[in-house]
């Protein structure tokens, strides 16, 4: 069995194992620095940081949402309205607080791009490719299934489980 784990493209890598992938008060030199590069709403950072990080880390509009908001309060953000949706763009108390904090925002980035380089992450977008597949074939077939074959790919499921786990803690 699984454990409880939600096993879904975005929770995938979210275990205990895996860690945050920024540390308490990062992402706001992330924002910054992707809002000083041109305004931006926050489905434009999520799907920036999708990219940069290729594919590995979604963050939640729950998450991306109040920082902006948060940047705002604290002057380093403002907005604007543009078609329906909040446009953010970096002020310049948000240019001087990078500025004053260039050496945390520059660890940050190296750290982003150490974490995030092809060359850390090149296995696991050949693994991806393969569940991704599975999850592809099991959506096709999933309502088809009756109750025996879901139990076997239940149990096929489980074992797989369980030899990943045993492999990963090797």
């Amino acid at each position: 069995m699984f454990r409880g784990r939600i096993f879904h493209e975005e929770r995938f890598f979210r275990s205990p194992r895996r860690g945050a992938s920024f540390q308490k008060g990062d992402l706001k030199y992330i924002i910054l620095d992707l809002l000083k590069d041109k305004p931006r709403h926050g489905y434009d950072i999520i799907r920036e940081l999708e990219e940069l990080s290729y594919g590995f880390y979604k963050p939640s509009p729950g998450v991306i949402y109040p920082t902006l908001q948060m940047l705002e309060e604290m002057g380093y953000a403002s907005s604007n309205e543009q078609e329906g949706k909040k446009v953010y763009s970096i002020t310049e108390e948000g240019l001087k607080f990078l500025e004053d904090q260039s050496n945390i925002a520059d660890g940050v980035r190296r750290q982003m791009k150490h974490k995030w380089s092809f060359k850390n992450i090149g296995r696991m977008v050949m693994i991806m490719r393969e569940y991704h597949e599975l999850e592809e074939l099991l959506n096709s077939g999933f309502r088809s299934l009756d109750a025996d074959k879901a139990e076997q790919i239940r149990q096929i499921l489980s074992q797989a489980y369980q030899e990943i786990e045993s492999v990963l803690r090797k």
